[in-house]
């Protein structure tokens, strides 16, 4: 559970110090926003709450549950969702990824990037203004840790999550 909780603070200091912008196609972004973190956004777009649910769906379906963890301040909750997956509970983490991975692509998120490391993978995915960070590391016999992280790339979100990375720097 530590070692969860670090996880999840560290990806949300890589989403403030990378901020939210669509060009920068791999940071990352982590929040705990759930249903009512975000208002909706015109129709054919995804706001946090279709994102979370989304993510929610596939991972789940896949034989995940949530590993509780730390969220990124109110401001930035609706420009980004994070789900870390309790992969102790899963039967198979590396299978239950997959799946994951493979019902976010049926629900219409198209691969931008994939990057396989030995005990590491990251794979970015996009969908209405979105970007989603799929990845883990570690292995099975050790520590693994599986995430599912996307964000807004709007420039009102990039926006927030600068002001909050500046407010980061002067404390």
């Amino acid at each position: 559970m530590r070692k969860a909780r670090w996880a999840a603070a560290a990806a949300g200091v890589v989403l403030l110090t990378a901020g939210c912008s669509g060009a920068q196609d791999d940071t990352s972004g982590t929040s705990q926003a759930g249903p009512s973190a975000a208002p909706a956004k015109a129709s054919g777009s995804l706001d946090a709450a279709a994102t979370t649910k989304e993510i929610v769906d596939a991972a789940t379906a896949a034989g995940f549950t949530q590993e509780p963890s730390e969220g990124l301040p109110a401001s930035l909750k609706k420009c980004a969702v994070s789900w870390l997956a309790d992969v102790e509970k899963a039967a198979d983490p590396q299978k239950s990824y997959d799946r994951t991975l493979a019902a976010l692509k049926t629900a219409g998120w198209k691969q931008a990037r994939e990057l396989t490391q030995q005990g590491e993978a990251v794979t970015s995915l996009k969908k209405s203004g979105w970007t989603l960070r799929a990845g883990y590391y570690g292995r099975p016999e050790t520590y693994l840790a599986i995430h599912f992280q996307a964000w807004d790339n709007s420039a009102e979100c990039e926006k927030a999550a600068n002001e909050e990375l500046a407010k980061k720097q002067s404390s």
